[in-house]
């Protein structure tokens, strides 16, 4: 698995001050992404234990990150391989609070309980839905077109159906 990028923080890829790890590989072709690069897997470098292990002692020694956020690319399309990166994080910081994009929507990655759905489960926030060009709206907090939604992944998991996020929390 490879990711396109690693950013120690970052204030437009989530809420609040927020470290952002962007992987290769997406199959969306979603018309006007703003990271084509990242659509192929073979893109940027490899993830290797040391780099997960240095970016979760980045975020370990930055007391005033809110949380890491997964980007891409889509994480999803290599939900396998991002588990293990996120129970290692977890388990070296259990509160952290994570958040994802993906051009999957929440019912899609709900609909079987396979790699994907424990991706989810382990994730605090989704943003989901492919980027569509001709709904673009740059006034969107956190999103790149008007179809795509903040969602609360707990509550949404519990009430089997999208619940929005409050950005005002």
């Amino acid at each position: 698995m490879n990711i396109s990028g690693y950013i120690k923080e970052s204030i437009v890829d989530g809420q609040g001050l927020r470290a952002v790890v962007f992987f290769s590989g997406c199959y969306h072709n979603c018309f006007g992404c703003h990271s084509p690069q990242t659509h192929d897997k073979n893109y940027g470098e490899e993830f290797t234990e040391s780099k997960q292990q240095e970016i979760i002692e980045d975020i370990k020694s930055n007391p005033l990150l809110s949380g890491l956020t997964l980007s891409g690319g889509d994480c999803f399309f290599s939900a396998k391989e991002v588990i293990k990166f996120v129970i290692k994080l977890k388990n070296e910081i259990p509160d952290i609070n994570i958040w994802v994009y993906t051009g999957f929507t929440i019912e899609q990655l709900m609909g079987k309980k396979d790699n994907k759905y424990k991706l989810l489960e382990m994730c605090d926030v989704l943003v989901d839905g492919k980027f569509e060009i001709g709904l673009r709206d740059t006034t969107i907090k956190f999103a790149g077109s008007r179809n795509q939604r903040i969602l609360d992944v707990k509550e949404s998991l519990e009430c089997g159906k999208a619940i929005l996020l409050s950005l005002d929390k």
